[in-house]
């Protein structure tokens, strides 16, 4: 039975590969904290598992095998996720290191009973799409608000990193998925975005803030 680290590897792969990043040892490296060393050793293991194509100098490739497997391990973690906001009220700021530990269960029935109680959502509480029971992934062409055009009103409808961080701050700033932003203006200096949004008088975001608001333009 694959191990938690081994799982976490292969999340790890499955995100870069999504990002559109080439999956090398160096980067496994950077994200899990360890050294080249550790990661080939990990590598080699998941290879034997099947999970992934892995040759000397080339990046690492998912199987069939392995996109499957890493996509019901992120199903299992954002359906966690959403259940913790939606049915048992907590914060989407604090739900992260929980489903950490929840995806690893092995019972797929626990999982499949969340979905249905749920109602089948698409996406998790900071609106990242949430892989079905085939390991399908619903795709939505966001754009980052930062790039957004003056006078557009648009939708947030995903946020870039699940930083805790970020996420409380975005709780002080009363923006969550649905909020509805117009951006009137982009200060030249610093390329900060004064908009507004539910009925506020105009606010500030800074520029790294606007670049990890992922929005949908209302047309």
């Amino acid at each position: 039975m694959p191990s938690k680290i081994k799982e976490h590897y292969l999340k790890a792969i499955f995100f870069l590969d999504h990002k559109g990043e080439e999956v090398t040892v160096t980067a496994l490296g950077s994200i899990m904290g360890v050294s080249k060393p550790t990661v080939n050793n990990m590598v080699k293991k998941l290879k034997a598992l099947g999970w992934v194509i892995y040759e000397k100098y080339q990046p690492l490739q998912l199987t069939l095998e392995g996109k499957y497997a890493a996509s019901q391990i992120v199903r299992k973690h954002r359906l966690t996720e959403m259940y913790l906001v939606e049915v048992m009220g907590f914060g989407w700021e604090e739900v992260h290191q929980i489903a950490e530990e929840i995806e690893h269960v092995k019972e797929e029935k626990l999982f499949d009973r969340m979905d249905e109680m749920l109602g089948y959502p698409t996406h998790d509480p900071h609106g990242s799409p949430i892989p079905d029971a085939q390991g399908n992934i619903s795709k939505r062409e966001l754009s980052k608000l930062s790039s957004c055009a003056v006078d557009q009103l648009v939708i947030v409808q995903a946020i870039s990193e699940e930083n805790n961080d970020f996420l409380l701050l975005l709780n002080e700033l009363s923006i969550g998925i649905g909020t509805e932003i117009t951006l009137q203006k982009i200060q030249q200096f610093d390329k900060s975005l004064m908009v507004t949004y539910n009925d506020k008088t105009s606010v500030f975001l800074t520029h790294e803030v606007a670049s990890r608001l992922l929005v949908e333009v209302n047309a």
